[in-house]
């Protein structure tokens, strides 16, 4: 019997970045912006409930956020969790990954109990693939990112198979860890029904900076030496091609064009 606990996160989504993305002092404005269930949370998600599906267990998700996180929170539930958790405080709003990753530490310590602990590679608002590794650290517990495959389990170890882009290797780490994962590791399941209707109305636990005994001065922007400049949106607007031809001259020519326009 396995306890599994994913991070799972609520992020705009960033097919439908405006002009009122970011505020003035450099934080994103996430009020003006759509939601979607992070993409690969969803496959760390699944992997933790074929661990239970195979081996037994639970899973326990976690998300932080505002009070509208918990819609990503009961997808969870509707797909097979057992228990959810948010984590909302005023106190931790403008959060970065150093912020973000004590917080959610925390939380897991608060939890306790855990064998595994699942989250996607990254966040698609931030795309830093930070903030799990660095859970990891502060946990004091080994990780493998890139997981694609839990290949053995047993009560003190795992073998994991994980992505390096052109191939693939295989590690064998103690229990507990911390595994990020990729979109090419699973496919999610569908919801439930039944636990759609059970779970539809349910109220979730919700906890607080003083719940987990977070040191303020480490959430929210206190704790987040990170800044962002800018947020924008990039489309690539321009149909069609240019054959550029193997000579010197054609070269020279591209090389200009790419000069010019900051490319590089």
């Amino acid at each position: 019997m396995y306890h599994s606990i994913v991070l799972v996160k609520q992020v705009p989504d960033t097919a439908n970045v405006s002009t009122a993305a970011m505020k003035e002092d450099g934080t994103v404005n996430r009020a003006a912006l759509p939601t979607i269930f992070n993409p690969e949370d969803l496959h760390a998600l699944e992997m933790a409930l074929a661990v239970k599906q195979k081996y037994g267990g639970t899973v326990t998700v976690v998300s932080m956020g505002p009070p509208k996180a918990a819609d990503v929170l009961r997808d969870c539930l509707f797909r097979g969790a057992d228990r959810a958790i948010l984590l909302t405080d005023r106190r931790a709003a403008a959060s970065d990954t150093l912020a973000t990753s004590y917080i959610l530490s925390q939380a897991i310590r608060t939890i306790g109990n855990f064998d595994l602990v699942f989250a996607g590679r990254q966040a698609i608002d931030g795309d830093t693939a930070q903030t799990a590794p660095q859970c990891a650290e502060k946990l004091g517990i080994p990780q493998v990112t890139y997981a694609e495959e839990i290949l053995e389990l047993s009560k003190t170890s795992a073998t994991i198979r994980r992505s390096i882009g052109n191939g693939w290797e295989m590690v064998k780490v103690k229990l507990p860890v911390l595994l990020t994962v990729v979109e090419t590791a699973n496919v999610p399941r569908p919801w439930a029904a039944k636990r759609m209707m059970k779970y539809k109305h349910t109220p979730l636990e919700q906890w607080g900076l003083d719940e987990i005994n977070a040191d303020i001065n480490r959430c929210g922007v206190s704790g987040s030496p990170t800044k962002v400049f800018k947020i924008q949106s990039v489309v690539l607007k321009k149909e069609g091609f240019t054959e550029i031809a193997p000579t010197r001259e054609s070269i020279g020519t591209l090389i200009k064009e790419l000069v010019a326009d900051k490319t590089i």
